[in-house]
């Protein structure tokens, strides 16, 4: 059974951990996840200051996702799940999980910058592509999806 529940500041080492192994399996070169590493690492201070959910499935931490609310409306930040855990229909669970938090704090949009391999699983979600952020790492251009979901 899984269940979900609130991350606090101490956690923020074991969302690293999954943060990192997740975006491992997608097989980026290690020197990208190197570049990506202060991007990748949650501090306490950020679970402090965003609305943050862990997914603990037998007694393991497997998985979370996170909020960031902008100028822009809110985004979700973060959604990993442990290699281990994926295609449990833990990463649906916790969506499904994050668009209740997110009509319980009054939102209608749902805005996500996507990694690339993540894409379809958001789209099967319910999302749809609404433009796309372009930048570059370690010399190679890189697009990230950016979907929305009504709720």
């Amino acid at each position: 059974m899984m269940d979900v529940v609130r991350a606090y500041p101490e956690h923020a080492g074991r969302l690293t951990e999954i943060t990192i192994l997740a975006k491992r399996r997608w097989s980026y070169p290690e020197n990208w996840i190197q570049i990506w590493m202060p991007v990748l690492t949650i501090s306490p201070q950020y679970v402090a200051t965003h609305e943050t959910w862990i997914a603990e499935l037998d007694h393991t931490q497997a998985a979370y996702y996170s909020f960031n609310d902008t100028d822009e409306g809110l985004w979700l930040d973060n959604l990993f799940v442990l290699p281990d855990f994926m295609g449990q229909g833990i990463g649906q669970a916790l969506f499904d999980h994050a668009l209740e938090r997110s009509r319980a704090r009054g939102v209608s949009i749902l805005k996500i910058e996507s990694d690339p391999n993540a894409q379809s699983f958001y789209e099967k979600m319910g999302a749809r592509k609404v433009g796309e952020h372009h930048g570059e790492v370690d010399g190679h251009p890189r697009i990230l999806p950016v979907l929305e979901i009504n709720l």
